[in-house]
């Protein structure tokens, strides 16, 4: 079975924690991912959007992935915080995963998505930059029945 997430159009909904070691309390969130069609330059574009539980704003983040193949992938991120910043990824029959390591920003993280037999995943990343901050996340993310 091959993967759904981020590889046909689809909606993925999520929640899970997100531990920032700045704050000694995980804090709850919801996600929405909105995957396209691979267009005519072989990219898929997705937006996340995050909403952490009691605060009113809406975080995005902007993927581009691309040359895909059985087994890697290119991907690019845009958000607000760091503007553009391209990694490179995995994908094998179970899992989807990626790294970014952005020397001159000091920024490194990935992310990884474990398929489950219901095609939902499972995922954690983790981010840290220079400055020493680290945001940990771990949740759970499938596809949004249509009503």
């Amino acid at each position: 079975m091959e993967h759904s997430f981020i590889l046909t159009p689809t909606t993925w909904i999520g929640e899970g924690k997100i531990q920032l070691n700045m704050f000694e309390d995980e804090l709850n969130f919801i996600t929405k991912w909105d995957a396209s069609l691979c267009n005519s330059q072989g990219f898929i574009e997705c937006v996340q959007e995050i909403q952490i539980k009691g605060l009113s704003e809406i975080m995005h983040n902007q993927f581009s992935f691309f040359e895909i193949s059985n087994n890697q992938f290119g991907i690019e991120l845009e958000n607000v915080a760091l503007g553009k910043v391209t990694g490179k990824g995995i994908i094998n029959e179970k899992v989807i995963a990626w790294e970014f390591r952005i020397a001159n920003l000091g920024f490194e993280g990935f992310e990884f998505y474990e398929r489950q037999k219901d095609d939902s995943y499972l995922m954690r990343a983790e981010y840290s930059t220079a400055d020493q901050f680290r945001t940990v996340i771990s949740g759970k993310i499938w596809p949004q029945k249509n009503v």
